[in-house]
Order: structure tokens, then sequence, then C-alpha cells
């Protein structure tokens, strides 16, 4: 499937999400289906270009093409400089932020802040276009600052304009941050008033619902985040529901568990020990998420402190869930909130 110039295997594409979106998920995700992963976000900010978080950021070795790289930032001149030094570093599609909602990143007016000011919108994704005049750039937004002010329709023209190449709008504005319902209209009427692929996101957890909004929206494709963590096999059992109309079985366990193993030893490969162990904690706990039995085993695994006793931990909860060909045992809601 041809997008911006290159053959995606599918229009799924894994949402950049800061602490998430590091190499390790990238690589999974596309192995289990997706075709394309955004990173997290890169700051615009050149003092911070030799930090060690953003070398790890800027870390590609290995991956699948394309590489997208996000970057987020309020000065054009900046972003500028940003986008050059991305592509320079072998980043194969440039996407700027203004979707954050976090407060650290609005308060510099940056994220989606800068929905705000849309001429400064208009220069920022100039800017941007003009320095990197060989590598495709694409925009994600939300549908507007707050429900009074949905512009997402006037963002998307004027990024078709400067030159984006695509957008992926969340159906949230940025008052709204992550609550209530994404809603769909906004996405919809943007998709009728533009020529360039939008990408719709937000509340995207299942074959159905994805198959819903492409359906309602008319979107190109979607962009799917907090749904993929501790579950990145949701790619491939979209691209099944969407190519068939059926439901692909859900993984075993043996399956989850080796899943769940080799993402963990990337994180340990990509991090080093001590950085990895703590990283691993919150992915262990997306994955374990619902099971019975997870409380107690979430609560025991965040005191742990070394790769071997993470590891052996993981091992005994899943072997203890199960032989290869089953399924895992989830609780039902009431247990779920009781467990909570």
């Amino acid at each position: 499937m041809e997008f911006l110039g290159f053959q995606l295997r599918n229009m799924l594409f894994v949402a950049p999400m800061a602490g998430v979106t590091d190499r390790p998920f990238r690589q999974l995700c596309k192995k289990l289906g997706a075709g394309l992963a955004v990173s997290e976000m890169v700051t615009s900010n050149s003092l911070l270009y030799g930090s060690a978080k953003t070398r790890r950021r800027a870390n590609h070795e290995g991956e699948a093409d394309p590489v997208s790289v996000q970057i987020a930032g309020a000065d054009p001149a900046m972003m500028a400089q940003a986008a050059r030094y991305n592509a320079d570093h072998g980043a194969q599609i440039i996407d700027i932020n203004m979707g954050c909602p976090a407060k650290k990143v609005c308060n510099v007016m940056a994220g989606s802040a800068l929905m705000q000011n849309e001429p400064l919108v208009a220069k920022i994704l100039e800017a941007v276009v003009a320095a990197v005049p060989e590598v495709p750039v694409t925009l994600k937004f939300r549908t507007g600052w707050n429900r009074e002010n949905r512009n997402a329709p006037t963002i998307a023209r004027i990024a078709q304009e400067s030159g984006v190449r695509a957008i992926a709008i969340h159906g949230r504005t940025r008052a709204d941050q992550y609550q209530g319902n994404a809603e769909y209209d906004t996405i919809a009427l943007v998709k009728s008033r533009v020529a360039i692929p939008v990408i719709a996101n937000g509340d995207i957890g299942s074959p159905r619902k994805a198959r819903q909004v492409l359906e309602y929206t008319g979107a190109d494709g979607v962009m799917i985040g907090r749904a993929a963590q501790g579950r990145p096999w949701l790619f491939r059992e979209i691209e099944h529901f969407l190519a068939t109309g059926e439901e692909m079985a859900p993984p075993g366990v043996k399956e989850i568990h080796d899943i769940l193993r080799g993402h963990l030893n990337e994180l340990y490969a990509f991090y080093g020990e001590e950085t990895g162990v703590r990283v691993a904690r919150k992915h262990i706990s997306w994955y374990t998420k619902g099971l019975v039995g997870s409380a107690n085993f979430r609560h025991a695994m965040n005191q742990l402190q070394t790769v071997e006793e993470q590891l052996a931990a993981a091992d005994e909860f899943f072997l203890g869930h199960g032989a290869a060909n089953e399924r895992l045992r989830y609780l039902d809601d009431a247990q779920a909130m009781k467990a909570a």
C-alpha cells in the first residue's frame, strides 16, 4: 500500500507516545501488523540534541522503513533546524506534534496549544517543509483547543497549503485531554475538505471499532495509541478483520508469554539493565492488566531490581495461566474493579 512514496503493509499506524513508542515497541508493533510507527516526540531545542534521552529517541538502528520522527516546538526556525537534523540522521518522514495536551508541552505553547495561533502554525509548517524538501512532512493535531473552538478544518487547510503531505487527527480537543469519548464528526469534516491523506485517531481499541471509524470518517487509515499498550498484536487483528470480515482468535498463553519475553529482552538491550528493568515494569503491567492474579503480581514485580528476577517472575506468572493452546483468564468487570 503506497503512502508518501513508501510501500506500507497497511494503513494502520502506531501513535507517537512519550515514554512508550521507543525503538523496541515500534519494531514489535510493525512485526505484529502495523504499517507505520511514529517515534516518540523529540524536542526542537538544539541544546538537547546531545542528551542521552534524545539520542535514544533518535536511535533507529535496524528499524524497518519508513522511519518517522516526531518533533515538537513553537519556534519556526528551531523546528526547521530540528527537522533538518533528524533528516540528516535517518528520518524518512518528519511528523510535527500539535496534538500533545500535556501541560509541560502546552505551557511553552507547543503541542496542541499551537492550535490557538493559526498564523504561527502556518509559519512553523512552511519552515519545516522548506527545511527538508526531500522528506515528506506530516502533522498530528486535535479537533481544536476546546469544544467551542474546533478549528481542525482550518488547521488542515493551512497544513495542505503549507506542503504537509498527510495529517492525523485525534478526535478530542486539547481541553478534553483523554477524558470522555473521541468524536469523529470533525475528522469526517476535515476529510471532506482536503485532498491529502487523513488518519483517524482516538478510542480505536478493536477491529470492529477500526472498521466503524474508517467507514464513518472516510479516513485513509487509523492510528492507535493506548489500546496497543500490552496488546501489540491488535494491529494484526485489525488487519485480518478489515481484509476478511472475520475476527482473529486471540493469542494463546504461550504466544503472549513469548511476545512479552522478546519485548523485555529488547528493552534490556536498548536501555541497559538498570533503566531497562524500570521501563519494563509499565509494559509488564499493561500485558497483564485484567488477568486473574495480576494485581498482586504487579505489586511484587515493582519491587524487583534485576533482569533475572523480572524474567523469572514473568515466566512463573504466565506458566501459571495454562497450557500453550489455552487463552488467558481475564477478570470480569466486577472482579477487575475490586482488584483495582
